[in-house]
């Protein structure tokens, strides 16, 4: 793995609040929801709150494949910072949650508000979900027009970390 690349991936994870999540519903139409999202440490597993009616929460529950998009929208154009990961996700179950809410929503500099177990589970309208990643990328970084340090390209193109 790419130290560097994987430090550029957790900035991106820890400066950014949202991420897009593409889901798939039952009839195999993509579906794509902006989440505020907190990530492990190892961008493995990346958590959201969010209520089990909402069409991405719907789609889970009978596809679990995703895949996500963590984008640095106050970069200037053309200097693309992306995050992608695709893998699985799902509603925390009761033994879940605890791991889940030691993550989420992340250090309170991020604005996230605490959530508690009760927050998420019984008759409360919100459950808290998983993505657990399988695959990582990166855009690889590089000043605009310019070729890549890495593979010499100047065109957008990810990187491959895990």
């Amino acid at each position: 793995m790419d130290d560097a690349l994987m430090a550029h991936a957790r900035d991106l994870a820890d400066s950014n609040r949202y991420l897009t999540l593409a889901t798939i519903d039952e009839d195999g139409r993509p579906w794509a929801s902006p989440v505020y999202f907190a990530a492990d440490a190892d961008l493995r597993e990346f958590y959201w709150v969010s209520s089990p009616t909402a069409q991405h929460s719907l789609n889970l529950a009978k596809r679990p494949d995703v895949s996500l998009v963590v984008f640095d929208s106050t970069v200037p154009p053309y200097h693309g910072r992306c995050l992608y990961a695709a893998g699985t996700a799902q509603a925390l179950d009761d033994t879940q949650i605890h791991r889940g809410l030691t993550i989420y929503p992340g250090p309170a500099s991020r604005g996230g508000s605490a959530v508690s177990a009760a927050d998420v589970t019984g008759t409360a309208p919100w459950r808290i979900y998983r993505a657990e990643a399988s695959a990582l990328w990166v855009l690889c970084p590089r000043p605009p027009r310019q070729a890549c340090e890495r593979h010499g390209r100047t065109d957008d193109h990810r990187q491959r970390i895990r």
